[in-house]
């Protein structure tokens, strides 16, 4: 038998509009002035940050339990000894996509770009996840997706709800730092929806390319191509060819 010819795929369609082709010199005088432009918002993101440094806790008083693989754990036990917690509340709950057998496919896009803990771990900061579903469907679904990051059920305590991830809507995401002196825990940050992009690289990266993100929120040129937001995110082992 013959074997069976390969099958091209199909050329990607050109873009309706393009950048304006310029000269070597003219891209550089170009260049140089974006480039300028972006220092001015690193050093504003540097005044930001030394701002955020400075802001007020809040000391929390409340003890919480979690479940974990090593059984319960508090909310101090999550520091892991280190003097730092970053914790990602974790859509895994009644009324979000994928449950009961998945987490939120956009939860699950953020959890893809989180740095080796080890990197954390040198500046004496722990990461963990923690979210409303059981344990053993915590495990499961960290399993399927190969991530090595400390993961936490919430689920029968007031973690949540008192954290403004729970609400009568249902489960958000969002994002939380905790400082600890000694046994005494505190909280310092908090951000959700886009504050929440400082976790990821995908946007990053697609920020520095001409077609950007995509999506229709954007302003770019005229035919451009865009579709709505978050629509197009999937788990990783879920992308079509």
């Amino acid at each position: 038998m013959k074997p069976k010819a390969k099958t091209k795929s199909p050329p990607k369609k050109k873009v309706a509009a393009l950048p304006r082709i310029v000269t070597p010199a003219a891209w550089k005088v170009a260049h140089k002035k974006l480039l300028a432009k972006e220092k001015v918002a690193t050093r504003a993101r540097d005044r930001l940050a030394a701002e955020r440094r400075r802001a007020p806790m809040v000391r929390i008083e409340k003890q919480y339990v979690f479940d974990g693989p090593d059984g319960k754990k508090s909310l101090l036990d999550l520091f892991e000894g280190r003097r730092q917690l970053v914790l990602y509340h974790f859509m895994f709950a009644p009324g979000t996509g994928g449950w009961p057998t998945a987490g939120c496919p956009g939860c699950s896009m953020v959890v893809d770009q989180i740095c080796h803990p080890a990197h954390l771990h040198a500046r004496d900061t722990s990461f963990a996840l923690v979210s409303l579903a059981p344990l053993q469907s915590i495990l499961r679904y960290k399993e399927r997706m190969g991530w090595p990051l400390p993961w936490f059920s919430s689920a029968g305590s007031d973690f949540n709800v008192d954290f403004g991830v729970s609400t009568r809507q249902g489960e958000i995401f969002g994002l939380s730092v905790f400082l600890r002196d000694g046994d005494d825990v505190f909280r310092t940050y908090a951000t959700a929806g886009r504050g929440v992009e400082m976790l990821g690289t995908v946007w990053s990266l697609l920020d520095l390319t001409p077609l950007g993100r995509q999506e229709n929120w954007e302003d770019s040129p005229a035919g451009w191509p865009q579709t709505a937001p978050y629509q197009w995110w999937r788990r990783h082992d879920e992308y079509g060819e």
